[in-house]
């Protein structure tokens, strides 16, 4: 999910070559190592298909960057799709296999006092770091629901119902793949646009605030859009009932499934053997950076707009567990990132091959049916073809074992340093937009072509020099 400013800095993310995926657990990995036959088959395809061009670098899906080590405004380089059903770390080993325009109110609520009433719910501590000032305890989180409430969700129904969104096909049931998911209530053909969500309905970083004057301070500052839009999540949030969203706000799960709540003992513990336990605790490092940011450099100054009771780490945790899980890029939107209320309850599925994006002739977001669907059939969406592990580090879930396609493993190859060609073999590489070490993906049904060039450039004597620039 993601906008291309870097914190601080707002450069370009860089991109990667290939497709960034994350990687199974050690056993599962040496379970499909290839045999002799297949790895002296490997070697002769190899030769007969070099030469061969390694692609251009070229941006990745799930890939993301930030503005430095333990702080930074958050920016991203390519966007997820938008998901729903997230995991804690007891699920997880439970089920291996798996903004628009404003009422502005005269008055709105003291936000100070919000947090004097509903339920108690404890957040995670953030441990990533020695420096994170996210200490466990007890947080009262006074808007949205229980991730399987349907009565929230319903009530949403009616509200973008009234607001502008069309008649549906589909309605909002508790689902056997995630805790709520929208199911067919007609038939529904292959090939049918379905959703119509209107701009009016869409959440994105040009939308009007509630709290107009916090908005515009956020945008004096030119904060990125992730930033921008977990803040206006949490203003419009504390407005609970002055806020035109306060439905959609009420409909969102009190506290997200998501790795953003895993504790260091989790990560380590249930994420031993895999590399995005690596990515997980940057994650975490730099959503607390973020926060801290924007404490030092806005919330500090503005502390009428922004009091700590409601803007604080906590908050935060909790409104970039939705966008992680919900925020979409719109192609047709001009890229745009938004929260697109009602098709986030969509979950998904790596059997289809069907996106959200905006229709300009219908003017609504949609997503066109790759499959038919009968009534009472959850119907789904794809979040991107991403491993097991990437699905994890965005969306908190894992699908059933067995079910996922895309899920892989990284490996890693580099070039030997005490290689006599290795200065000749690192310029043909990064004349590509390779480097080394370079990570490739190896899926059970095979591995990439590149991957395989890649190595052959590694291993290539001397007496081949003249054909390192050909290798790609």
């Amino acid at each position: 999910m993601v906008t291309d400013e870097v914190a601080g800095s707002f450069k370009p993310a860089k991109a990667t070559s290939g497709i960034k995926v994350a990687d199974l657990d050690s056993e599962s990995a040496l379970t499909h190592r290839p045999g002799k036959e297949q790895v002296e088959s490997t070697r002769e395809m190899a030769e007969e298909t070099i030469p061969l061009l390694v692609p251009q670098a070229k941006e990745t899906i799930g890939d993301y960057e930030f503005g430095g080590k333990g702080g930074g405004w958050l920016a991203f380089s390519s966007l997820d799709f938008v998901g729903t059903t997230m995991a804690s770390p007891s699920l997880f080993l439970q089920t291996s296999s798996f903004l628009t325009r404003f009422t502005q109110n005269p008055s709105p609520p003291s936000r100070q006092n919000l947090f004097a009433s509903r339920h108690n719910i404890r957040c995670c501590s953030i441990s990533a770091t020695s420096s994170s000032s996210a200490p466990s305890k007890a947080f009262e989180i006074p808007w949205g629901c229980e991730i399987e409430s349907l009565e929230s969700a319903s009530e949403l129904q009616q509200w973008l119902s009234d607001s502008g969104l069309p008649p549906q096909k589909m309605g909002i049931e508790r689902v056997d793949v995630g805790e709520r998911g929208l199911v067919a209530l007609k038939n529904i053909r292959k090939g049918e646009k379905l959703l119509f969500v209107p701009p009016s309905l869409v959440i994105t970083a040009d939308s009007e605030w509630s709290c107009a004057e916090a908005g515009n301070v956020m945008r004096r500052y030119s904060v990125p859009d992730w930033p921008l839009l977990a803040t206006c999540l949490i203003s419009e949030a504390s407005l609970m009932k002055s806020s035109r969203w306060s439905r959609y706000i009420s409909a969102l799960p009190r506290q997200p499934y998501s790795l953003l709540y895993w504790t260091r003992s989790e990560l380590d513990q249930y994420l031993a053997a895999s590399q995005i336990r690596e990515r997980a605790i940057e994650r975490i490092t730099d959503v607390t950076g973020t926060y801290n940011d924007l404490k030092i450099k806005i919330f500090s100054k503005y502390p009428e707009l922004f009091p700590e009771e409601v803007f604080n780490m906590e908050t935060f945790r909790w409104s970039f567990g939705i966008l992680f899980s919900r925020l979409v890029r719109l192609p047709s939107m001009d890229g745009k990132v938004a929260l697109v209320p009602w098709a986030d309850m969509l979950n998904h599925s790596s059997e289809v091959e069907t996106f959200l994006d905006f229709d300009k002739s219908s003017m609504g977001v949609v997503f066109t049916t790759d499959r038919s669907y009968q009534p009472g059939e959850q119907v789904f969406i794809s979040y991107g073809k991403k491993s097991n592990g990437e699905l994890l580090l965005s969306y908190g879930f894992v699908p059933k074992e067995g079910t996922n396609p895309n899920d892989s493993v990284e490996l890693s190859m580099s070039l030997d340093k005490s290689d006599k060609c290795y200065k000749e073999k690192l310029e043909a590489l990064q004349k590509h937009g390779l480097s080394s070490p370079q990570r490739f993906p190896l899926q059970i049904t095979g591995w990439p072509l590149e991957m395989m060039a890649y190595a052959y450039l590694v291993v290539s004597p001397p007496d081949m020099s003249q054909k390192f620039d050909e290798v790609r």
